[in-house]
């Protein structure tokens, strides 16, 4: 398996090369340290700093292991929905666990550790709100979860980007939310429940 590890925290970064290494992983590279020509990872090990859609364009096959460094709730949901992530793992994991993590991305399988799971399990909350959310509404929820601009969604639904923020604005007073991060991170919740 091609490993590829592309951490922002260099020491890191290298003390995971060590132990893969010596564990008898061959083929592993480092930002920090020179590839060889046409190498291309299986799996990418990333944290949310040098998480890219230039680094997944780099690399479309790879699978993407993102290592959680302490990652707001609401911007791991974020990123979830944002970038295509196999698994999650803590850097306080055990090795063994890791090897499991590591096979099973690798066979394009998904993993995340227990204490994510248990982090998004505890949070959970249901929308008793969502009732109240127009069709209209509905739709400016669902162009701002995927990405567009306030512009982006006036033109697709023949809006002014003034009415656009407006409407955005009167669902984060219905849902009780202060940003576009939590507004997925809520939507996801909700469509989980239903």
């Amino acid at each position: 398996m091609n490993i590829a590890i592309h951490l922002s925290n260099h020491l890191m970064a290298e003390a995971l090369y060590q132990l893969l290494v010596k564990h008898g992983y061959d083929h592993v590279v480092t930002s920090g340290r020179p590839s060889t020509n046409g190498f291309t990872p299986d799996v990418l090990l990333v944290d949310i700093t040098t998480l890219s859609h230039g680094l997944l364009t780099q690399y479309p096959e790879a699978k993407v292991l993102l290592i959680d460094t302490g990652i707001e709730q609401d911007r791991l949901c974020a990123t979830l929905l944002s970038y295509r992530i196999h698994g999650i793992l803590s850097p306080y994991t055990e090795f063994h666990l890791f090897e499991k993590a590591l096979k099973a991305v690798g066979e394009g399988q998904i993993w995340i550790d227990n204490g994510s799971v248990k982090d998004v399990l505890h949070d959970r909350e249901i929308v008793s709100q969502a009732g109240h959310i127009s069709g209209r509404e509905q739709e400016i929820i669902d162009c701002a979860c995927q990405g567009l601009s306030n512009n982006k969604i006036g033109q697709r639904l023949a809006l002014s980007p003034h009415t656009v923020k407006a409407h955005l604005n009167r669902i984060f007073r219905k849902l009780n939310i202060t940003s576009r991060a939590k507004l997925m991170t809520r939507t996801m919740r909700t469509h989980d429940v239903q």
